[in-house]
């Protein structure tokens, strides 16, 4: 789904906690905490000096995130942050959408009740994102929102009376992982069982634009007809489960409640490098997608800001062609429940043609109607430069800053792959953490 860098700057940053935690652990905050939290879990990291009087919380959907970078880099600037796990960590079968901001619940009463504890904030991490962005969405403005009929899946009552947060701090936000997933999707696939492919389409053919051994370069008509194949295929896709939930309903299908959901050549299951079929991947140039549309914040390395048009500097992924068709690296594997809760997405083309509220699963939808205070920072070394921006654009809230971070990879540390000098770009995660604790304290 993401460019080279992503499996070692995200994946590996956010490795298997080990447990139990002792005041040996040579952590910015020297003990760490583990709290079960019903079916969820979390780590609560405070700093060593002083009481925090502002609570962050982090979390994913699905990805392990107990020891994320942002878990030690608030706490040593001076927040009290904690670090959850969901209920469906390390297991997309399982996920139910909706029911994750039952998780995200427990975290804001948990950091609620830590004394001192005066503001809680969310901080939404790529897929991240999403999650934060649908709880604070339903907390401000009640089950109606994640009930509209517009919806693929809907939410229940039990999420009546979330406590609402106080601002949240998007870091390379996924608009939502339907669109990020639309845009992985190999559009020219034409059977789902088999694999068959109109050549026409394959993005990973010379004679389309593919370049192996770096950029490659897609015609203006190549790119509006693969974009129109992938939301064909989505919507295809988005069918078969429905019929599949209207036999389990019917008591005509073998099981009732569930069944697996396997997709081909859909981009990298874990979210690591290659697997994706994302032309703006393959040509990074594409400059709709992966650049801002005017003049944004450049955070450069040295700490200075600069204002100028952004491009993101991310390189392509030689491997994508192989692993795309591999299982490993290319196969989503679902439920029909987690496909179209957490998944799937309606749109007439995946560029410019998405029904964002067609899912509960979208942050450009969200943002449209929460008021508190949010800030976007993008990574420059990244995919998300565009989206963010428009998802930017679309947020309500006047209380709102955009910026990016020069050559951050979605994990947050240097692309040293995009370097043109050794070192370029060795301060990302410092300028971002930096910069959002400045911003928060300006307004918390």
């Amino acid at each position: 789904m993401f460019a080279g860098t992503f499996k070692s700057s995200l994946i590996g940053l956010v490795a298997t906690f080990a447990a139990p935690l002792g005041a040996n652990v040579a952590l910015a905050q020297s003990n760490p905490i583990y709290y079960p939290l019903g079916p969820a879990k979390g780590v609560y990291y405070k700093p060593d000096q002083g009481t925090a009087r502002i609570g962050i919380l982090v979390m994913h959907r699905t990805v392990n995130f107990l020891s994320h970078p942002a878990c030690t880099e608030f706490s040593k600037r001076g927040f009290a942050v904690l670090c959850m796990n969901s209920r469906f960590d390390n297991n997309e079968v399982r996920v139910v959408w909706e029911q994750t901001a039952l998780d995200v619940k427990a975290g804001v009463e948990f950091l609620k009740r830590q004394p001192g504890i005066e503001k809680v904030l969310l901080f939404g991490h790529s897929g991240g994102a999403p999650t934060m962005a649908f709880y604070q969405a339903v907390a401000e403005n009640g089950v109606s929102f994640c009930k509209d009929p517009q919806r693929l899946t809907r939410c229940g009552d039990e999420l009546t009376g979330l406590p609402p947060a106080d601002g949240i701090v998007f870091a390379d936000a996924h608009p939502g992982y339907p669109m990020t997933t639309l845009r992985g999707f190999n559009g020219s696939v034409i059977n789902e069982e088999t694999g068959e492919i109109d050549p026409s389409l394959d993005p990973f053919d010379p004679k389309n634009g593919y370049n192996p051994q770096g950029r490659s370069v897609y015609s203006e008509d190549f790119q509006k007809r693969y974009f129109a194949a992938q939301s064909a295929r989505m919507n295809k896709l988005i069918d078969k489960a429905l019929a599949i939930k209207a036999r389990m309903t019917e008591g005509k299908y073998l099981t009732r409640d569930n069944d697996i959901f396997v997709v081909l050549m859909a981009g990298n299951p874990v979210g690591g490098p290659g697997g994706t079929g994302s032309l703006h991947v393959l040509d990074p140039h594409i400059a709709s997608i992966m650049s801002t549309v005017r003049p944004e914040k450049l955070l450069r390395n040295d700490g200075t800001i600069e204002t100028r048009v952004i491009a993101s500097v991310a390189a392509p992924d030689p491997r994508s062609r192989e692993t795309n068709r591999a299982f490993d690296t290319g196969t989503k594997v679902y439920s029909v429940n987690s496909f179209l809760s957490a998944n799937a997405i309606r749109s007439t083309n995946s560029f410019d043609g998405i029904d964002q509220c067609s899912s509960n699963n979208s942050t450009v939808c969200a943002v449209r109607v929460i008021q508190v205070p949010q800030m976007y920072a993008a990574m420059g070394g990244a995919n998300f430069v565009r989206d963010n921006e428009m998802t930017f654009d679309e947020a309500k809230t006047k209380d709102k800053d955009y910026v990016v971070i020069e050559g951050a990879t979605h994990g947050f540390t240097p692309c040293t792959a995009c370097e043109t000098t050794k070192g370029q770009y060795s301060n990302t995660m410092k300028n971002l953490f930096d910069y959002a604790a400045k911003w928060i304290n300006a307004r918390f």
